[in-house]
């Protein structure tokens, strides 16, 4: 089958097709033709050797899959061949076909296209479990999700505005700003051009925001601080920026502020039930037209570094994916 091997830590850039075995079968897993994968940012800083996981050579990377199932292992009960799926297994998603866990794997909803399948399986999960779980959202709060146009970002604006939230989204440049308005947000700040704190305050009419979806760290999550409401919730999501703030615990106290982690990868160890009942409560808004995974592009395979350069250069908004 054809797949990207990593055999050595590299560039993206350097990333090419090769013709390898097929991965085995064995009890409790399903072989999935492999119709479209999700691209995220981890992946970059995987096979830069960079990430805080790093698979033993030589390794597929990519973490979402979406397509057929073609074989099923021994002790498979719940799928069958020829059942549409998604899968988040942390690595081998770039190939013609993966071998995941079963019980990592869920049916496509009726009318999904493989593409959103791809693009659903972490973003979505992470963007629910810190809305409903960590900082659960009450109808009429303000939140504000930073990066607005990324994937997680989208995903939180959908969600939350399918929760009661009234949403500011921030997004560098006039496009994004009309994605982030696409997916739903009240209110779409430019970072790169507006004092994106002043006008947080100005939308709130001074409340300020009681929900921030933080997934960039560094100086946005020091802004955040100033524009948070009276008993606000501070969700760490992620450093995109490349830097882990230290925040100065005087705000926190004089403001009731609340910090919360999300972690959504380690739910299958320390909270398995949650998994499934969030994947359940996110179909069910899928069915009922509230959230809707945004594609910026499918790419082939053989272009998987054109399709990371876009992502790691900020130029795409929503999700890439590429098609095997």
């Amino acid at each position: 089958m054809r797949a990207i091997v990593v055999d050595r830590w590299l560039d993206p850039s350097e990333l090419a097709v090769r013709e390898i075995d097929p991965p085995p079968i064995g009890p409790g897993t399903i072989r999935i033709g492999v119709r479209a994968a999700g691209c995220n940012f981890f992946d970059i800083l995987m096979v830069k050797g960079q990430y805080q996981v790093r698979p033993p050579f030589p390794f597929i990377p990519g973490a979402e899959i979406a397509g057929v199932v073609d074989e099923v292992g021994p002790n498979v009960k719940d799928f069958a061949v020829g059942d549409r799926v998604m899968a988040a297994p942390g690595i081998g998603a770039f190939a013609e076909q993966a071998v995941v866990p079963a019980r990592a794997a869920y049916r496509l909803p009726d009318g999904m296209s493989f593409e959103a399948g791809a693009a659903f399986p972490i973003v979505y999960p992470t963007s629910y479990a810190a809305l409903k779980f960590r900082a659960p959202v009450t109808p009429g709060d303000w939140l504000l999700v930073h990066a607005a146009a990324g994937g997680v970002g989208i995903a939180a604006v959908q969600i939350g505005k399918a929760m009661g939230a009234r949403v500011i989204g921030t997004a560098g440049g006039p496009d994004k700003l009309e994605i982030v308005k696409r997916a739903g947000a009240e209110v779409a700040i430019d970072y790169q051009r507006e004092n994106w704190v002043e006008r947080v305050k100005e939308a709130t009419g001074g409340h300020g925001a009681d929900i921030i979806y933080d997934s960039v760290g560094g100086e946005i999550t020091d802004g955040s601080l100033k524009c948070i409401a009276w008993n606000g919730r501070l969700l760490v999501i992620g450093f995109a920026s490349g830097r882990i703030p230290e925040v100065k615990l005087n705000r926190v106290l004089l403001k009731n502020i609340s910090l919360v982690g999300l972690h959504w990868g380690a739910h299958a160890v320390h909270e398995p039930a949650r998994v499934g009942e969030t994947f359940c409560a996110l179909f069910g808004l899928y069915q009922q037209g509230a959230i809707e995974p945004m594609i910026y592009r499918s790419y082939p395979l053989a272009e998987l570094p054109a399709a990371l350069a876009a992502l790691g250069g900020r130029q795409s908004w929503g999700k890439v994916v590429v098609t095997p």
